[in-house]
Protein backbone atom coordinates (compact mmCIF):
# COMPACT_ATOMS: atom_id res chain seq x y z
CA UNK A 1 0.00 0.00 0.00
CA UNK A 2 1.17 2.75 -1.26
CA UNK A 3 1.70 6.01 1.49
CA UNK A 4 2.34 9.92 1.07
CA UNK A 5 5.88 9.56 2.42
CA UNK A 6 6.58 7.64 -0.12
CA UNK A 7 6.83 9.99 -2.18
CA UNK A 8 9.45 12.90 -2.96
CA UNK A 9 7.47 16.04 -2.52
CA UNK A 10 9.48 18.36 0.20
CA UNK A 11 12.05 19.26 -1.70
CA UNK A 12 9.63 20.96 -5.06
CA UNK A 13 7.55 22.94 -2.28
CA UNK A 14 10.14 25.37 -2.16
CA UNK A 15 9.16 28.56 -4.01
CA UNK A 16 11.84 30.32 -6.26
CA UNK A 17 10.89 34.24 -5.78
CA UNK A 18 12.55 35.19 -9.27
CA UNK A 19 11.36 32.76 -11.43
CA UNK A 20 8.02 33.54 -10.24
CA UNK A 21 8.71 37.20 -11.32
CA UNK A 22 9.93 36.67 -14.60
CA UNK A 23 6.79 34.20 -15.20
CA UNK A 24 4.43 37.30 -13.98
CA UNK A 25 6.24 38.87 -16.72
CA UNK A 26 6.81 37.17 -19.13
CA UNK A 27 2.48 36.92 -18.85
CA UNK A 28 1.06 40.04 -18.02
CA UNK A 29 3.29 42.20 -20.70
CA UNK A 30 2.67 39.96 -23.56
CA UNK A 31 -1.18 40.07 -22.61
CA UNK A 32 -1.19 43.75 -22.85
CA UNK A 33 0.58 44.29 -25.52
CA UNK A 34 -1.89 42.33 -27.43
CA UNK A 35 -3.94 44.72 -26.47
CA UNK A 36 -2.07 47.27 -28.07
CA UNK A 37 -1.46 45.07 -31.27
CA UNK A 38 -5.49 45.17 -31.50
CA UNK A 39 -5.95 48.54 -31.44
CA UNK A 40 -2.87 49.11 -34.06
CA UNK A 41 -4.27 46.08 -36.51
CA UNK A 42 -7.75 46.94 -36.42
CA UNK A 43 -7.07 50.54 -38.38
CA UNK A 44 -5.24 47.93 -40.98
CA UNK A 45 -7.60 44.77 -41.50
CA UNK A 46 -9.87 43.29 -39.07
CA UNK A 47 -8.67 40.14 -40.82
CA UNK A 48 -5.97 40.32 -38.16
CA UNK A 49 -7.94 40.13 -34.91
CA UNK A 50 -8.71 36.10 -34.97
CA UNK A 51 -4.97 35.25 -34.25
CA UNK A 52 -4.94 38.01 -31.95
CA UNK A 53 -7.42 36.94 -29.82
CA UNK A 54 -6.36 33.33 -29.81
CA UNK A 55 -3.08 34.27 -28.45
CA UNK A 56 -5.18 36.73 -25.83
CA UNK A 57 -7.26 33.53 -24.77
CA UNK A 58 -3.80 31.72 -24.42
CA UNK A 59 -2.42 34.31 -22.23
CA UNK A 60 -5.92 34.97 -20.22
CA UNK A 61 -5.29 31.22 -19.34
CA UNK A 62 -1.81 31.72 -17.86
CA UNK A 63 -3.08 34.87 -15.77
CA UNK A 64 -5.63 32.09 -14.40
CA UNK A 65 -3.04 29.39 -13.84
CA UNK A 66 -0.68 31.55 -12.46
CA UNK A 67 -3.60 32.94 -9.99
CA UNK A 68 -4.52 29.49 -9.12
CA UNK A 69 -1.01 28.83 -7.32
CA UNK A 70 -1.18 32.24 -5.49
CA UNK A 71 -4.16 30.82 -4.17
CA UNK A 72 -2.21 27.90 -2.99
CA UNK A 73 0.79 30.46 -1.82
CA UNK A 74 3.18 28.84 -3.47
CA UNK A 75 3.91 31.21 -6.74
CA UNK A 76 5.86 33.40 -4.46
CA UNK A 77 7.25 32.59 -0.95
CA UNK A 78 5.61 35.51 0.66
CA UNK A 79 2.16 34.82 1.40
CA UNK A 80 1.20 38.71 1.30
CA UNK A 81 3.15 38.98 -2.18
CA UNK A 82 0.82 35.92 -3.99
CA UNK A 83 -2.74 37.30 -1.84
CA UNK A 84 -1.24 41.47 -3.42
CA UNK A 85 -0.04 39.52 -7.33
CA UNK A 86 -2.98 36.84 -6.73
CA UNK A 87 -5.58 39.83 -6.24
CA UNK A 88 -4.68 41.58 -9.51
CA UNK A 89 -3.82 38.44 -11.66
CA UNK A 90 -7.72 37.94 -10.95
CA UNK A 91 -8.65 41.18 -11.38
CA UNK A 92 -7.26 40.77 -15.49
CA UNK A 93 -9.95 37.62 -15.72
CA UNK A 94 -12.28 39.59 -13.55
CA UNK A 95 -12.60 36.58 -10.67
CA UNK A 96 -12.29 37.35 -7.23
CA UNK A 97 -9.24 35.68 -6.59
CA UNK A 98 -9.68 35.21 -2.87
CA UNK A 99 -12.68 33.78 -2.41
CA UNK A 100 -12.25 31.52 -5.72
CA UNK A 101 -9.46 30.23 -3.65
CA UNK A 102 -10.84 29.43 -0.59
CA UNK A 103 -13.45 27.21 -2.38
CA UNK A 104 -10.30 25.65 -4.54
CA UNK A 105 -8.61 24.83 -1.31
CA UNK A 106 -12.19 23.15 -0.17
CA UNK A 107 -12.09 21.05 -3.56
CA UNK A 108 -8.43 19.86 -2.36
CA UNK A 109 -9.51 18.59 0.85
CA UNK A 110 -12.39 16.89 -0.45
CA UNK A 111 -10.77 15.66 -3.89
CA UNK A 112 -12.88 12.22 -4.76
CA UNK A 113 -15.38 12.78 -1.30
CA UNK A 114 -18.77 12.76 -3.52
CA UNK A 115 -20.81 13.53 -0.37
CA UNK A 116 -19.04 16.56 0.77
CA UNK A 117 -17.91 17.87 -3.15
CA UNK A 118 -20.10 17.11 -6.19
CA UNK A 119 -17.04 18.19 -8.03
CA UNK A 120 -17.80 21.09 -10.33
CA UNK A 121 -20.87 19.60 -12.53
CA UNK A 122 -22.54 19.55 -9.31
CA UNK A 123 -22.82 15.98 -10.17
CA UNK A 124 -25.91 13.65 -8.72
CA UNK A 125 -25.94 10.12 -7.90
CA UNK A 126 -27.74 7.27 -10.08
CA UNK A 127 -30.30 6.83 -7.23
CA UNK A 128 -31.05 10.34 -7.32
CA UNK A 129 -31.30 10.62 -11.52
CA UNK A 130 -33.77 7.51 -11.66
CA UNK A 131 -36.17 9.72 -9.38
CA UNK A 132 -35.85 12.83 -12.04
CA UNK A 133 -38.69 12.85 -15.23
CA UNK A 134 -37.33 12.43 -18.68
CA UNK A 135 -37.57 16.21 -19.49
CA UNK A 136 -34.96 16.37 -16.15
CA UNK A 137 -32.66 14.02 -17.15
CA UNK A 138 -32.46 15.31 -20.57
CA UNK A 139 -31.52 19.04 -18.81
CA UNK A 140 -29.14 17.67 -16.72
CA UNK A 141 -27.06 15.93 -19.54
CA UNK A 142 -28.11 18.99 -21.28
CA UNK A 143 -26.38 21.70 -18.73
CA UNK A 144 -23.31 18.90 -18.08
CA UNK A 145 -22.50 18.87 -22.16
CA UNK A 146 -18.87 20.33 -23.42
CA UNK A 147 -20.15 22.75 -25.30
CA UNK A 148 -21.95 24.69 -22.12
CA UNK A 149 -18.47 25.66 -21.21
CA UNK A 150 -19.04 28.40 -23.32
CA UNK A 151 -21.97 30.54 -21.97
CA UNK A 152 -21.35 28.94 -18.45
CA UNK A 153 -17.45 30.09 -18.16
CA UNK A 154 -18.42 33.29 -19.15
CA UNK A 155 -20.94 33.50 -16.37
CA UNK A 156 -18.71 32.30 -14.39
CA UNK A 157 -16.13 34.84 -14.76
CA UNK A 158 -17.59 38.09 -16.06
CA UNK A 159 -21.47 37.85 -14.90
CA UNK A 160 -21.22 35.61 -10.99
CA UNK A 161 -19.14 37.83 -9.21
CA UNK A 162 -20.70 41.20 -9.47
CA UNK A 163 -24.39 39.56 -9.00
CA UNK A 164 -22.84 37.97 -6.05
CA UNK A 165 -21.75 41.08 -4.71
CA UNK A 166 -25.30 43.22 -5.83
CA UNK A 167 -27.35 39.94 -4.24
CA UNK A 168 -25.17 39.84 -1.08
CA UNK A 169 -25.46 42.99 -0.61
CA UNK A 170 -29.33 43.24 -1.10
CA UNK A 171 -29.52 40.38 1.41
CA UNK A 172 -27.71 42.22 4.28
CA UNK A 173 -29.59 45.12 3.75
CA UNK A 174 -32.69 43.11 4.68
CA UNK A 175 -30.45 41.48 7.21
CA UNK A 176 -30.33 45.14 8.64
CA UNK A 177 -33.83 46.18 8.80
CA UNK A 178 -35.03 42.68 10.12
CA UNK A 179 -32.16 43.10 13.31
CA UNK A 180 -33.52 46.96 14.12
CA UNK A 181 -37.29 45.41 13.47
CA UNK A 182 -36.41 42.87 16.19
CA UNK A 183 -34.40 45.26 17.99
CA UNK A 184 -33.99 48.80 17.43
CA UNK A 185 -30.78 49.44 19.63
CA UNK A 186 -29.04 46.64 17.89
CA UNK A 187 -25.41 47.78 17.01
CA UNK A 188 -23.65 47.75 13.68
CA UNK A 189 -20.84 45.57 14.47
CA UNK A 190 -23.80 43.09 16.46
CA UNK A 191 -25.96 43.24 13.10
CA UNK A 192 -22.41 42.49 10.79
CA UNK A 193 -21.46 39.81 13.51
CA UNK A 194 -24.90 37.85 13.11
CA UNK A 195 -25.13 37.73 9.16
CA UNK A 196 -24.12 34.77 7.30
CA UNK A 197 -24.17 35.77 3.44
CA UNK A 198 -24.98 32.85 0.89
CA UNK A 199 -21.96 34.79 -1.14
CA UNK A 200 -19.27 35.07 0.78
CA UNK A 201 -18.06 33.71 4.39
CA UNK A 202 -15.59 35.97 5.79
CA UNK A 203 -15.10 39.49 6.01
CA UNK A 204 -12.57 38.94 3.87
CA UNK A 205 -13.64 37.75 1.18
CA UNK A 206 -16.30 40.57 1.30
CA UNK A 207 -13.75 42.96 0.81
CA UNK A 208 -11.79 40.98 -1.50
CA UNK A 209 -15.13 40.46 -3.63
CA UNK A 210 -15.62 43.97 -3.36
CA UNK A 211 -12.40 45.31 -4.22
CA UNK A 212 -12.03 42.77 -7.48
CA UNK A 213 -16.03 44.35 -8.63
CA UNK A 214 -14.39 48.12 -7.78
CA UNK A 215 -10.87 47.29 -10.17
CA UNK A 216 -12.96 45.35 -12.69
CA UNK A 217 -15.95 47.78 -13.42
CA UNK A 218 -13.51 50.64 -13.13
CA UNK A 219 -11.25 49.03 -16.10
CA UNK A 220 -14.14 48.21 -18.32
CA UNK A 221 -15.70 51.80 -18.08
CA UNK A 222 -11.94 53.27 -18.92
CA UNK A 223 -10.89 50.77 -21.51
CA UNK A 224 -14.40 50.98 -23.30
CA UNK A 225 -14.24 54.60 -23.57
CA UNK A 226 -9.79 54.22 -24.77
CA UNK A 227 -10.40 51.88 -27.08
CA UNK A 228 -14.43 51.86 -28.33
CA UNK A 229 -17.22 50.24 -26.06
CA UNK A 230 -18.08 47.87 -28.80
CA UNK A 231 -14.32 46.96 -29.90
CA UNK A 232 -13.20 46.43 -26.60
CA UNK A 233 -16.46 44.34 -24.98
CA UNK A 234 -16.62 42.15 -27.92
CA UNK A 235 -12.52 40.95 -27.83
CA UNK A 236 -12.72 40.89 -24.12
CA UNK A 237 -16.41 39.18 -23.98
CA UNK A 238 -14.56 36.77 -26.66
CA UNK A 239 -11.37 35.85 -25.27
CA UNK A 240 -12.25 35.51 -21.67
CA UNK A 241 -15.58 33.28 -22.77
CA UNK A 242 -13.18 30.78 -24.27
CA UNK A 243 -10.37 30.89 -21.98
CA UNK A 244 -12.81 30.04 -19.25
CA UNK A 245 -14.02 27.09 -20.93
CA UNK A 246 -10.38 25.62 -21.95
CA UNK A 247 -9.96 26.15 -17.98
CA UNK A 248 -13.27 24.43 -17.41
CA UNK A 249 -12.88 21.29 -19.97
CA UNK A 250 -9.09 21.01 -18.59
CA UNK A 251 -10.63 20.58 -14.74
CA UNK A 252 -13.02 18.59 -15.95
CA UNK A 253 -10.89 16.01 -17.42
CA UNK A 254 -8.69 16.22 -14.56
CA UNK A 255 -11.06 15.08 -12.40
CA UNK A 256 -13.96 13.39 -14.11
CA UNK A 257 -12.87 10.48 -16.42
CA UNK A 258 -13.81 6.81 -16.01
CA UNK A 259 -13.34 4.97 -13.33
CA UNK A 260 -12.47 8.25 -11.23
CA UNK A 261 -12.26 7.78 -7.67
CA UNK A 262 -15.62 8.75 -6.50
CA UNK A 263 -16.43 7.49 -3.21
CA UNK A 264 -18.22 8.46 0.28
CA UNK A 265 -17.10 10.14 3.14
CA UNK A 266 -16.88 7.23 4.83
CA UNK A 267 -13.83 5.15 3.77
CA UNK A 268 -12.63 7.83 1.76
CA UNK A 269 -8.75 7.97 1.57
CA UNK A 270 -6.80 11.17 0.73
CA UNK A 271 -4.11 9.91 -0.92
CA UNK A 272 -6.35 7.59 -3.35
CA UNK A 273 -8.14 10.77 -4.45
CA UNK A 274 -5.12 12.37 -5.21
CA UNK A 275 -3.91 9.66 -7.20
CA UNK A 276 -6.90 7.78 -8.60
CA UNK A 277 -9.24 10.86 -8.53
CA UNK A 278 -6.82 13.02 -10.66
CA UNK A 279 -5.26 12.35 -13.98
CA UNK A 280 -1.76 12.84 -15.62
CA UNK A 281 -2.78 15.26 -18.43
CA UNK A 282 -0.57 14.59 -21.38
CA UNK A 283 -0.43 18.38 -23.29
CA UNK A 284 1.96 19.50 -26.02
CA UNK A 285 4.62 21.88 -24.89
CA UNK A 286 3.27 25.31 -25.95
CA UNK A 287 -0.23 24.11 -24.03
CA UNK A 288 2.02 22.88 -21.39
CA UNK A 289 3.12 26.40 -20.69
CA UNK A 290 -0.29 28.75 -21.19
CA UNK A 291 -1.48 25.59 -18.66
CA UNK A 292 1.23 26.10 -16.37
CA UNK A 293 1.92 22.59 -15.95
CA UNK A 294 -1.53 21.87 -14.35
CA UNK A 295 -1.28 18.50 -16.15
CA UNK A 296 0.65 16.78 -13.37
CA UNK A 297 -2.55 17.34 -12.01
CA UNK A 298 -1.89 14.22 -9.51
CA UNK A 299 1.25 15.71 -8.26
CA UNK A 300 -0.56 19.11 -7.53
CA UNK A 301 -2.56 17.18 -5.03
CA UNK A 302 -0.47 15.37 -3.74
CA UNK A 303 0.62 18.49 -2.20
CA UNK A 304 -0.81 22.05 -3.53
CA UNK A 305 2.48 24.14 -2.09
CA UNK A 306 4.37 23.18 -5.05
CA UNK A 307 4.25 25.53 -7.30
CA UNK A 308 4.06 25.33 -10.93
CA UNK A 309 7.32 25.27 -12.04
CA UNK A 310 8.37 22.25 -10.28
CA UNK A 311 5.85 19.94 -11.13
CA UNK A 312 6.89 17.99 -13.88
CA UNK A 313 10.46 17.51 -11.91
CA UNK A 314 8.06 16.30 -9.22
CA UNK A 315 6.34 13.86 -11.49
CA UNK A 316 9.58 12.57 -13.11
CA UNK A 317 11.19 12.30 -9.64
CA UNK A 318 7.80 10.36 -9.06
CA UNK A 319 7.07 8.40 -11.56
CA UNK A 320 7.46 4.53 -10.21
CA UNK A 321 4.99 5.45 -7.65
CA UNK A 322 2.40 6.63 -10.31
CA UNK A 323 1.12 3.72 -11.94
CA UNK A 324 -2.39 3.50 -10.86
CA UNK A 325 -2.78 7.51 -12.12
CA UNK A 326 -4.86 7.93 -15.34
CA UNK A 327 -3.24 9.46 -18.19
CA UNK A 328 -5.03 11.32 -20.44
CA UNK A 329 -4.95 13.22 -23.90
CA UNK A 330 -6.58 16.71 -24.78
CA UNK A 331 -8.56 13.89 -27.52
CA UNK A 332 -10.02 12.65 -24.16
CA UNK A 333 -11.55 15.36 -22.79
CA UNK A 334 -15.37 15.11 -24.76
CA UNK A 335 -14.79 11.09 -24.22
CA UNK A 336 -14.55 11.64 -20.54
CA UNK A 337 -17.35 14.49 -20.39
CA UNK A 338 -19.97 11.52 -20.53
CA UNK A 339 -19.06 10.43 -16.83
CA UNK A 340 -21.58 12.64 -15.04
CA UNK A 341 -22.89 10.46 -12.93
CA UNK A 342 -22.02 9.17 -9.58
CA UNK A 343 -22.20 5.09 -8.70
CA UNK A 344 -21.98 5.08 -4.90
CA UNK A 345 -22.04 1.54 -4.50
CA UNK A 346 -19.10 1.30 -7.02
CA UNK A 347 -17.24 4.19 -5.76
CA UNK A 348 -16.79 5.69 -8.98
CA UNK A 349 -17.97 7.54 -11.99
CA UNK A 350 -20.38 6.47 -14.54
CA UNK A 351 -22.10 7.80 -17.86
CA UNK A 352 -25.97 8.08 -18.35
CA UNK A 353 -25.43 5.74 -21.39
CA UNK A 354 -23.96 2.97 -18.82
CA UNK A 355 -26.49 3.58 -16.50
CA UNK A 356 -29.38 3.26 -19.06
CA UNK A 357 -27.98 0.30 -20.50
CA UNK A 358 -27.80 -1.28 -16.99
CA UNK A 359 -31.53 -0.74 -16.40
CA UNK A 360 -32.73 -2.35 -20.02
CA UNK A 361 -30.37 -5.49 -19.16
CA UNK A 362 -33.38 -5.59 -16.64
CA UNK A 363 -35.71 -5.45 -18.27
CA UNK A 364 -36.89 -3.04 -16.33
CA UNK A 365 -39.61 0.15 -17.49
CA UNK A 366 -38.46 3.41 -17.00
CA UNK A 367 -38.48 4.62 -13.46
CA UNK A 368 -41.18 6.70 -12.45
CA UNK A 369 -41.60 7.19 -8.74
CA UNK A 370 -40.02 6.18 -5.47
CA UNK A 371 -41.29 2.85 -5.25
CA UNK A 372 -40.26 1.53 -8.44
CA UNK A 373 -36.80 3.52 -7.97
CA UNK A 374 -36.06 1.75 -5.02
CA UNK A 375 -36.86 -2.05 -6.76
CA UNK A 376 -34.61 -0.48 -9.52
CA UNK A 377 -32.04 0.09 -7.03
CA UNK A 378 -32.78 -3.83 -5.22
CA UNK A 379 -32.58 -5.64 -8.99
CA UNK A 380 -29.15 -3.81 -10.03
CA UNK A 381 -27.15 -4.18 -6.40
CA UNK A 382 -28.46 -8.08 -6.93
CA UNK A 383 -27.29 -8.62 -10.10
CA UNK A 384 -23.61 -6.32 -9.66
CA UNK A 385 -24.60 -3.52 -12.08
CA UNK A 386 -23.71 -0.54 -9.35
Amino acid sequence: MIKKSDFTLTPYMKSNDLWATYQILNTVVPYVLLWVLAVKVTAISFWFLPPIIALMTLFSLRCFSLMHDCGHYSLFSSKKVNRVVGFFLGVINAIPQYPWSRGHAYHHKTNGDFERYRGVGAFVSTEEFARFNAFDQKLYAFLRHPLMSLPGGFFYLAIKPRYALIAGTCDFIGHVFSCLRTNPRMGLSAIIASHKSRNWYTTSEFVDLLLNNICVISAWIFLSHLMGAGFFLSIYSISLTFAAAIFICVFFVQHYFEDSYAHKTEGWDYLLGALEGSSYLQLPTIFKWFSADIGYHNIHHLSERIPNYNLEACHNANVHLLSKVKTLRIGNIFDSAKFILWDTKANKLVSIEAFRQAVQSMDLEPVQGLVEVNRTEELLIKNGKF
